[in-house]
């Protein structure tokens, strides 16, 4: 009894309070950018603010089951976890319903699961247990062939068989962790040298369309194309971000007010209670309420961090590093394409967008680390 009350103790009550800021502002938005005069209750049913309330209800109820967990089955069951979520990814495809190209949602009746965002929670642990196990050192690059080997598989397994280019891309976040624990920097600069290089071949028409196409979407192709500024597509593939970025603009210093977004009303912007939400908070609450947002972010990855750095053991210490790093991912995509910055490949803002998949993803990759965060006071004792 007196270790349950220890550990409850040891929660990080300051990364729930921020965890349950950003999606409850999320949740009423979501509803703002749906809204019309004609609207029903932000609890009906009938639109996505009521379903969003019962996903983040749920996600409430996963995560203090969560807590009461102990942590030490996640370093137990690593492997198994890991294994189940390459073999869902593998099964994926042929069930899954072509979504825009897409094969990464199994639907069941009215819900639909993305198994992608499993994943990535899975990796971590299992790369965490890896890395963390007696006797691992690092002495060259040959002793990253295995952590690298397992953020890849899920990653081309995302990639290429579910053609979910946004998803796999945000396995690249197990870079900082990686270099945390003494991945030399050649390795990580090589990974920019190749991004600089795609961008240089794209430039010049080097890459036959037709392998492209063998990783890329169409659209996908286009909007990094338009991105490059190697087309000029303002009503197709530039249609969202431009929208966004006049959404954003028109809410000026202190925005229109809350439901008060003529962008929103009219619709001009795709996807806003998704991939678009920001551009929601640009127009309603203006550059003070983005700001807003974006320091509770920031002060959201600096204390995940802060809580990297306090774990004494390292199986704990490099699972929370790659906890910071995909919420820092996230947020860097989601905020960079709203914005222009960044191709358009469908990244939910984190907490913020619409969607109990990815709601229920990162309450669980956020809660499995509060509770090895909160069961340090006992391995201190």
């Amino acid at each position: 009894m007196n270790r349950r009350n220890n550990i409850w103790a040891g929660v990080d009550w300051t990364v729930i309070a921020l965890f349950l800021c950003l999606a409850i502002f999320g949740w009423l938005n979501i509803y703002g950018a749906g809204y019309t005069f004609e609207q029903s209750s932000i609890f009906s049913f009938s639109n996505r603010a009521g379903k969003q309330f019962v996903w983040l209800m749920g996600a409430l109820v996963l995560g203090f089951c969560i807590l009461l967990i102990d942590e030490r089955t996640y370093d137990i069951l690593g492997y198994w976890l890991y294994g189940a979520t390459i073999l869902l990814l593998l099964i994926t495809p042929l069930l899954a319903h072509d979504i825009k190209g897409s094969l990464s949602w199994i639907s069941f009746g009215p819900v639909s699961l993305q198994p992608a965002e499993l994943a990535k929670c899975f990796t971590a642990i299992a790369v965490a247990k890896y890395m963390g196990r007696y006797g691992f050192t690092i002495r060259s690059w040959k002793d990253w062939i295995i952590p690298c080997t397992m953020v890849l598989l899920p990653m081309v397994i995302i990639m290429f068989l579910q053609r979910e280019t946004g998803s796999a891309l945000v396995f690249l976040a197990f870079l900082l962790p990686f270099y945390r624990q003494g991945m030399t920097g050649k390795i990580m600069g090589s990974g920019v040298l190749v991004i600089l290089t795609f961008v240089l071949v794209m430039k010049l028409n080097l890459i036959p369309e037709s392998v492209l196409n063998k990783v890329l979407q169409p659209h996908q192709l286009t909007r990094i194309e338009v991105l490059l500024g190697m087309k000029d597509d303002p009503t197709g593939a530039g249609y969202n971000v431009n929208q966004s970025l006049i959404a954003i603009g028109s809410g000026g210093w202190s925005g229109k007010g809350y439901l008060m977004g003529t962008q929103t009303k009219l619709k001009f912007v795709p996807e806003q209670d998704t991939d678009f939400i920001f551009c929601t908070v640009g127009e309603e609450w203006g550059f003070l309420g983005s700001i807003g947002v974006l320091l509770v972010y920031l002060w959201f990855i600096l204390r995940l961090i802060k809580i990297a750095e306090r774990q004494r053991d390292t199986f704990s210490h490099i699972y929370a590093y790659c906890v910071a790093s995909i919420f820092l991912v996230h947020l860097t995509i989601n905020i960079g394409m709203v914005l222009g910055l960044l191709p358009v490949i469908g990244i939910p803002l984190p907490m913020f967008s619409y969607g109990g998949s990815s709601l229920w993803g990162f309450t669980l990759l956020l809660f499995i680390l509060l509770r090895m965060d909160a069961s340090r006071i006992n391995k201190l004792q």
